[in-house]
């Protein structure tokens, strides 16, 4: 199901990721949050800035494990942590965070 931002159409597969993940634009991020029913505040971004920049350095998305750690890590303990992380993404920060952020579906994500 096609996703629509800033006049244009950016293709899914079936779960809701983007095709092509060259194509991401942050409007993209906020029409998939609102089709969710949710409205990314600078939390939000925090962490989907932080997958985007992870993804960049190791051509992979972190599954919930390494996310945590590595947030924890570049962040601050406060936002590293389990507890937060599903606080800002309910559906799942892994799959959820990796799908606004423009990246694949997580490995290790059912």
């Amino acid at each position: 199901m096609p996703i629509e931002a800033n006049g244009k159409v950016f293709e899914t597969d079936e779960e809701g990721y983007l095709s092509n993940l060259n194509e991401w634009e942050p409007a993209v991020a906020t029409a998939m949050a609102e089709a969710e029913d949710c409205t990314l505040t600078d939390e939000h971004w925090d962490i989907i800035n932080f997958l985007r920049e992870y993804y960049e350095e190791y051509q992979i998305a972190p599954a919930v494990r390494v996310l945590t750690k590595a947030v924890g890590k570049k962040l601050g303990k406060d936002k590293g942590n389990s507890k937060y992380l599903y606080e800002l993404f309910p559906y799942g920060p892994g799959k959820q965070a990796c799908k606004y952020a423009g990246l694949p579906k997580p490995t290790g994500c059912v």
